[in-house]
């Protein structure tokens, strides 16, 4: 499993972009991809790199068709192959449970 941490949003638009923020979280949702919300950033988990790629790939260009003229994309990757790791495993190794 991939687990990545994506922050995405436009800086050329003004100091609030939840609109543009809540319509990347649309089409990650219509991904069917299992990711976890907070605020400053969203956690995703994948089965491929790829399937990471892919949904921020749509997430900029959904923000893209929304006008924005400047997109930042903040993206970090956990591929560990050594055993099968989870956002949940990774909560529990810490004594938390996701909300």
């Amino acid at each position: 499993m991939i687990i990545a941490e994506v922050a995405i949003f436009p800086t050329s638009e003004g100091v609030s972009v939840s609109r543009y923020v809540k319509r990347a979280l649309e089409v990650l949702a219509d991904s069917g991809l299992d990711y976890e919300s907070s605020a400053m950033a969203t956690c995703i988990q994948a089965e491929s790199l790829d399937d990471i790629f892919d949904v921020v790939t749509r997430m900029h260009e959904a923000i893209e068709e929304m006008g924005a003229r400047r997109i930042h994309i903040d993206l970090r990757v956990d591929h560990r192959r050594d055993k099968d790791a989870t956002m949940d495993s990774k909560l529990n190794a810490i004594g938390k449970d996701r909300a």
